[in-house]
């Protein structure tokens, strides 16, 4: 792999001279900024989501060329020690950043991730300003927040002193929530103007589903689910905001940054590996 986050011989071969990814805390706030619509030559903040533990697995898949890995804690089988584990392996890829969903927005579990030196932190099923502004508060050192300082893993993760963490991470660390029910939706602007909330993420399968339709009906057909999945993105646009969404393909996650998303993902790690095995199957048992 190259510095740039795809082989030598791929980039040769597309003709394309790719732009250098920014290294550090901060790369996912820069990413971000690149993949804003009106931005010239624009391209997504795009990673995987990881389900299964194992730093072996999660550096294979760092070093594929994705701008994040995702350790999903809250319907994965990413434990404390899984996490602590997978975190420097992702690290040691300089332009793959590591984010955690956290189960709940508990501020032991959310200190826990970013001891470990992550970059991000996603809270699932954000409905209130009230609920974002204490996810946010988790996230911050005093005197913004309440994370507490002292563990050395995440500067050593990270190759920066204690201090220049400190002076960091407040400002670099993106703060995602997730909106997935009606609530949520109702709020979704007043979510997003929260100060520290960085990004808003869609969950798209939990949101269709509390919208009262079957989890049988996909919601890329749906187009009542789509429509409000377009207007929070445009909440989160009006407040100034990041948006992202959860994707189950390269070709999903492309139309939903052509879209306005900044962030998106080409899947996950149960999904790629379901798809290749009855695929792969298929042609076997013919």
């Amino acid at each position: 792999m190259s510095g740039y986050g795809m082989t030598t011989s791929a980039a040769k071969s597309n003709g394309v001279v790719p732009e250098k990814k920014p290294i550090g805390l901060k790369r996912l706030k820069v990413l971000c900024e690149r993949a804003k619509p009106g931005v010239p030559g624009r391209q997504p903040l795009c990673g995987f989501w990881v389900q299964f533990s194992g730093p072996g697995f999660a550096r294979i898949a760092a070093g594929l060329g994705v701008d994040y890995i995702l350790l999903d804690m809250e319907h994965g089988i990413v434990g404390d020690s899984d996490m602590h584990a997978m975190m420097p392996a992702i690290t040691a890829v300089p332009t793959c950043s590591p984010i955690v969903r956290v189960p709940q927005p508990d501020v032991a579990l959310v200190k826990r991730a970013l001891d470990a030196g992550a970059h991000g932190i996603m809270f699932p099923m954000v409905s209130t300003p009230e609920e974002a502004a204490k996810a946010v508060a988790m996230t911050k050192f005093a005197p913004e927040g309440i994370r507490g300082f002292g563990s050395p893993f995440g500067p050593a993760f990270n190759n920066l002193s204690m201090n220049d963490y400190y002076d960091e991470a407040n400002r670099s660390i993106l703060v995602m929530v997730q909106i997935e029910t009606p609530l949520g939706v109702k709020n979704a602007f007043d979510i997003a103007s929260v100060p520290g909330v960085d990004m808003i993420v869609i969950g798209p399968n939990d949101l269709h589903a509390s919208l009262g339709n079957s989890p049988r009906d996909p919601h890329q057909e749906c187009k009542a689910t789509q429509d409000v999945i377009e207007g929070i993105r445009r909440d989160a646009e009006r407040a100034g905001k990041f948006s992202g969404i959860f994707c189950a393909s390269g070709a999903e996650a492309r139309a939903k940054f052509e879209q306005g998303f900044q962030m998106v993902n080409i899947g996950a790690d149960t999904i790629a590996i379901s798809s290749f095995v009855t695929n792969e199957m298929s042609k076997v048992l013919k």
